[in-house]
């Protein structure tokens, strides 16, 4: 048994990147450590895994201990494990990310947390460990899914307007979208319903409300639907209006 002894000296830790939409921009969740190593860096919520917990476990223990967020859907994503990338040992971590509304949760930092933080994705700087690796490559994942499947509603309210889906979707691809296209093909998609109800105390011109219709992207899907939000080449057939909201039916 001796033999093996090296191969069990190194240690397991998760590491959660959790993103939220905020007034048109895409954010991620932070926290400054309060413990060596980086004290007093901003770096994901992560921590060791206990020698008796599973990684699914740990993940969402280590993001309720760090940040009071609970009940938070997280993926696995990726597995780091450069020789060096902690200082004090061998030291193997596994990315987890999630996509939640802001607005639902409260931070409550905690244990190693002396502060948790949402800032911006385009803002972010040098972060501990190798922290900011891990934020891209769950960056480039959230990028791969929103291309795939309407993931992107995730992050907002129930209830919203075109431009701010919009504003969602450039955030996410880096990239300014023109806005006829971006509307037709989201319409012809038939995912949205038209809730027949428009902004209020706005300063400028209200805008319509729409809402997500899930059940009707899973008869889609199962349908052979494909979501993808890709330029097509091809003329466009002619703009569908989203479906009205939905009367409830007279019972007899």
């Amino acid at each position: 048994m001796n033999e093996f002894n090296e191969y069990f000296k190194s240690a397991f830790t998760v590491d959660n990147v959790i993103f939220g939409f905020d007034e048109g921009d895409l954010k991620v969740l932070l926290i400054k450590r309060g413990e060596e190593p980086y004290h007093g860096k901003w770096g994901l919520p992560g921590y060791f895994v206990y020698p008796n917990e599973d990684l699914d476990t740990a993940a969402k223990r280590v993001l309720e201990q760090l940040t009071g967020l609970r009940n938070v859907f997280l993926e696995q994503v990726k597995t780091f494990g450069t020789v060096n990338r902690h200082p004090f040992g061998r030291v193997i971590t596994v990315a987890y990310f999630s996509l939640i509304k802001i607005s639902h949760y409260t931070l409550q930092p905690s244990s190693i947390a002396r502060k948790a933080k949402w800032h911006s994705v385009a803002e972010v700087e040098d972060l501990a460990f190798d922290h900011n690796d891990i934020l891209n490559a769950c960056f480039n994942r959230l990028k791969w899914l929103v291309r795939s499947r309407p993931v992107g509603f995730e992050l907002l309210p129930p209830k919203f307007t075109l431009t701010e889906l919009q504003h969602l979707y450039e955030a996410i691809l880096e990239t300014k979208l023109d806005k006829r296209n971006f509307r037709k093909k989201i319409l012809t998609m038939d995912l949205l319903v038209d809730l027949e109800e428009t902004q209020e105390g706005v300063a400028h011109r209200p805008a319509r409300l729409y809402q997500f219709d899930r059940n009707r992207y899973e008869q889609l899907l199962a349908e052979g639907l494909s979501f993808e939000l890709k330029e097509s080449k091809r003329k466009e057939p002619s703009e569908r209006k989203p479906r009205a909201k939905r009367k409830p039916q007279q019972l007899a």
